[in-house]
């Protein structure tokens, strides 16, 4: 994979919750708008925003399924700026809620085996 690519995939994680820009990372790899977005469709087959939104999401279901947090704060850690558009791109990546997610795919507390009982 291209090294600037990398990098930019590396600051996006490391970013999450400061909503980075994709002008700001173009500048931080020295690329412009235009060639970073190529070369992302090239190495990742999505475009950076695609790719950032993806890794938000993927965030988001990682809290949702190992957190008590509230739908608005996982979509705040996750970098979402709204939570009705965090709501409609879960469920439209997911085909659920966040809630709904949450209810089917966190463990209850009350089926947790006890070693030794």
């Amino acid at each position: 994979m291209d090294p600037r690519v990398e990098s930019v995939i590396n600051l996006m994680r490391q970013g999450l919750a400061d909503r980075p820009s994709i002008p700001t990372l173009s500048k931080r790899v020295n690329l412009s708008r235009n060639r970073l977005r190529q070369l992302f469709m090239k190495e990742t087959g999505r475009s950076p925003m695609q790719y950032l939104r993806g890794l938000r999401l993927e965030t988001a279901k990682r809290l949702l399924q190992s957190s008590f947090l509230s739908i608005k704060e996982v979509a705040f850690l996750s970098g979402a700026s709204d939570v009705s558009h965090f709501v409609r791109d879960f469920k439209k990546q997911y085909g659920l809620t966040p809630t709904e997610y949450r209810a089917q795919n966190r463990p209850s507390i009350y089926s947790v085996r006890v070693p030794g009982e």
